[in-house]
């Protein structure tokens, strides 16, 4: 249980932070930006060429587009601690219930090709609104339970205990390597439990958001609760980044042994993830949340970041638009004169300016959808 000590030093931080954070709103806002733009160049990849870092590594590896979930991931950590109130925890029944919610929309989004055609799109249960709601829900139930270093002590033991766990041999004999997709534990759970709602099939399939992957995914967003303390207490600009610098090291280390796989959430994957996170944070929270006014209405990253999930789930839903005649054309303009990875960049960048134009119109009215 977290020590009287303690409680008392986070609600007077809490009492002198009434303010939102204007670094987590941009940092979340930078995060939806960035899923958009690997979703959108994924989209566009059936197509034509497009640059590799924004595409997802293969298995081992790291590329921007990498990047992008874990970090929505440490951020719904940091949200936990920085909204908690020591004199009003959250409830559980409005945790699960969000949790639900989520959970229950990244279903509709996963499979709402489905819901259109039977036969031509296979079902999934996994994905990354599901993942993002059962970490929320375990986390934010937890954190009133805990201190900050039983939190960080949580995380690290996770992160030990998955290496060994990945390295249990298949008990469909597979060989186990960690460098080949699907040849290891926690790849034949998927198999096992998820069966066609997988999303990789055949005799080495996974699913990227797989039922044991989700546990490392869960010491992610510990970590973002931890950073969020620090955020809570003040003065957290210098811890977060050589924390995160730190993570970085140690997950470049680790990954020569433990490979750095997004596909397998490896804890050598979480470190480097999570690490560069925590150095963006603390970028932002130097630069943004200095003074005491209020945040700035209608900006990119802001207008995103305050209805980042709304952000999230309409971009998914209307991404066919990159299938247009008035999308198309500029890259079809461009491919001739500047190559067709350049010119790819094109259509996405008006496709995010769309939809920022729908959110800044939002933010100025004050209008946010919770989830």
């Amino acid at each position: 249980m977290r020590d009287v000590a303690e409680a008392a030093d986070l609600e007077h931080a809490q009492a002198g932070k009434a303010r939102r954070l204007r670094s987590l709103d941009a940092l979340r806002g930078l995060t939806v930006v960035g899923m958009i733009l690997v979703n959108a160049s994924a989209a566009l990849s059936y197509r034509g060429p497009v640059f590799p870092l924004l595409l997802h590594a293969e298995w081992a590896g790291f590329t921007i587009a990498d990047t992008v979930f874990p970090a929505f991931i440490v951020m719904v950590g940091v949200s936990i601690a920085v909204a908690s109130r020591p004199d009003r925890p959250l409830a559980k029944a409005t945790a699960l219930a969000r949790a639900g919610r989520l959970i229950l929309l990244g279903l509709l989004l996963t499979n709402m090709f489905k819901l259109w055609s039977f036969d031509a799109f296979p079902w999934r249960l996994p994905g990354v609104l599901q993942r993002i709601g059962i970490v929320y829900a375990a986390t934010a139930l937890l954190y009133p339970r805990t201190g900050t270093r039983t939190r960080a002590l949580l995380a690290g033991f996770i992160l030990l205990l998955y290496w060994p766990l990945c390295l249990i041999p298949s008990p469909d004999g597979l060989p186990t390597d960690l460098w080949v997709p699907g040849h290891n534990f926690v790849s034949w759970v998927d198999r096992t439990l998820l069966g066609a709602f997988a999303g990789e099939q055949g005799p080495a399939g996974y699913d990227p958001e797989g039922v044991l992957s989700t546990l490392p995914a869960f010491a992610e967003c510990l970590i973002g609760a931890v950073a969020g303390d620090l955020l809570r207490r003040g003065r957290a600009g210098r811890p977060l980044a050589a924390g995160g610098a730190a993570m970085i090291a140690g997950g470049l280390v680790w990954g020569l042994a433990f490979p750095i796989a997004k596909k397998l959430w490896t804890s050598s994957f979480v470190l480097v993830s999570a690490g560069l996170t925590l150095v963006l944070l603390a970028g932002f929270h130097a630069w943004l949340d200095r003074g005491e006014a209020p945040a700035r209405r209608g900006g990119l990253l802001g207008s995103f970041g305050r209805n980042a999930i709304t952000a999230y789930a309409l971009h998914e839903a209307v991404i066919f638009l990159l299938g247009s005649s008035a999308l198309k054309a500029p890259y079809q303009w461009l491919a001739p004169q500047v190559g067709p990875q350049v010119a790819a960049l094109a259509p996405v960048a008006l496709f995010i300016a769309l939809l920022w134009c729908l959110f800044a119109s939002m933010d100025r009215r004050g209008w946010y959808v919770k989830i």
